[in-house]
């Protein structure tokens, strides 16, 4: 079957969601690399996948002539807050409670796209919206409280940290819709200019730690190589040249996918409140996205209905 230009590209965007479901698990397996050197080397090692990606392909530099500061700017300071604040999180809160807060950035985009100009809107903000953040924030609260009284027994930073992440990462990707024209190749810009902002930031605030060869390396080396390299670059071309709407729909199946993958792997516990959690998280974001789903049937039924009346 021939898969038309825009389904190849929904289809490499969409590789980027099993990418970044592993993010928490090879950041549990990171070990206690501090934060701001673990932001340096992952984001080291995905620049230098962009570049190579960049000196094969003229027309892609071409492309970054004519990149201004403010959609620089805007990527740097999102990837650098995102990922710092989600290894705070990881590290100092229960790895799967912190990774389910973390996932309300799927529903929070939802939410915030009705907030933007007239231009970039997604439309006006409706009691689905409304309806379906309500049910993602109590699933991230069943995650933090496993359903008895509020207690964050210490953990509080680290999901204040998590929530930072969720709010840095859908606010970035909502604005990032004001930068339609920025080509995918500026994605390697963003990865640069962030690993040399942690750098810096390390090298003032923390002592280097030399990873250890084996699963401590390899995690490192994977996080950038995947969640904080390829991800990145596959997940811009398809949004800005196959379905957003599809891959938006399926992004909300992540936290699902994330909690499976750290309870298959033993780095986190299989609780039934846990579970329920993700699926109210899941589920709260595509129960926002209602008008969106029934847009996208509805342009999906158009092609067969015009061809019945030829």
């Amino acid at each position: 079957m021939h898969m038309t230009s825009g389904g190849k590209a929904t289809a490499i965007g969409l590789l980027a969601i099993p990418l970044w479901a592993l993010l928490p698990t090879l950041t549990v397996l990171a070990g206690a690399i501090p934060p701001l050197e673990l932001v340096a080397l992952t984001f080291t090692i995905g620049s230098l996948a962009g570049f190579v990606w960049l000196a094969a392909n003229a027309s892609a530099r071409r492309g970054l002539g004519s990149l201004g500061w403010k959609p620089v700017a805007l990527g740097v300071a999102a990837f650098f807050v995102d990922h710092f604040a989600f290894f705070l999180a990881m590290q100092n809160a229960p790895a799967v409670e912190a990774s389910l807060v973390n996932y309300l950035w799927p529903v929070l985009i939802v939410m915030f796209s009705t907030m933007l100009p007239a231009r970039a809107s997604a439309g006006k903000l409706t009691v689905w919206h409304i309806s379906g953040v309500s049910m993602a924030f109590a699933g991230a609260a069943l995650a933090i409280t496993g359903g008895a009284a509020l207690s964050l027994g210490g953990n509080a930073f680290g999901y204040a940290m998590a929530a930072t992440a969720a709010l840095t990462w859908s606010s970035y990707s909502v604005l990032t819709r004001l930068f339609r024209g920025v080509p995918s190749a500026a994605v390697s810009i963003y990865c640069l200019g962030t690993a040399v902002l942690a750098w810096g930031a390390h090298l003032a605030l923390e002592d280097f730690v030399m990873p250890a060869p084996g699963t401590q390396l390899f995690a490192i080396l994977a996080l950038g190589a995947g969640p904080i390299g390829l991800a990145f670059y596959v997940w811009d071309y398809g949004c800005k040249h196959g379905d957003l709407r599809t891959l938006g729909v399926l992004a909300y199946f992540s936290p699902l996918l994330s909690t499976a993958l750290l309870t298959a792997t033993g780095l986190g516990p299989s609780k039934p409140a846990l579970w329920v959690a993700a699926l109210l998280i899941t589920g709260g974001a595509i129960l926002a996205s209602r008008d969106a789903l029934r847009t996208m049937r509805g342009m999906r039924r158009a092609p067969a209905s015009a061809s019945a009346l030829d």
